[in-house]
């Protein structure tokens, strides 16, 4: 079993940045990949970006490609999105996710097995 919280989201004007943060404790057998999604209201659930494990492979959805950046430390076993150049296209609920095998698709919602409750970006105009 994994646990993730995320912090970092909130209110931001168009232009902006945030860096999220995803703290993951508990046991896992192994963790392949860990990723961030993002949803907002009435819309599906969608990939933004993720970084393999062993080796830190990285894959972004291709509207937050010069934006965004995905990084982990290791050695606080957190997660982090930097999101720079924020629209608002961008403000949803992003959530953090982890994947306890090998992910044939790591971009895809369905690779991945354990999801943290959310923090909420907003974007003003």
């Amino acid at each position: 079993q994994v646990q993730l919280a995320e912090s970092g989201g909130g209110l931001v004007q168009a232009g902006g940045s945030l860096r999220l943060s995803c703290a993951a404790s508990g046991r896992t057998f192994s963790r392949y990949a860990m990723g961030w999604f993002r949803q907002a209201p009435g819309k599906e659930r969608e990939f933004v970006a993720t970084i393999t494990l062993n080796p830190g492979n990285t894959y972004y959805a291709d509207y937050v490609k010069g934006r965004f950046t995905i990084s982990r430390d290791d050695a606080k076993n957190t997660l982090y999105l930097q999101m720079n150049s924020l629209k608002p296209g961008d403000t949803a609920v992003y959530y953090c996710a982890v994947a306890d095998h090998i992910p044939p698709l790591p971009t895809r919602l369905r690779a991945y097995d354990y999801w943290g409750q959310g923090t909420q970006v907003t974007v003003s105009s």
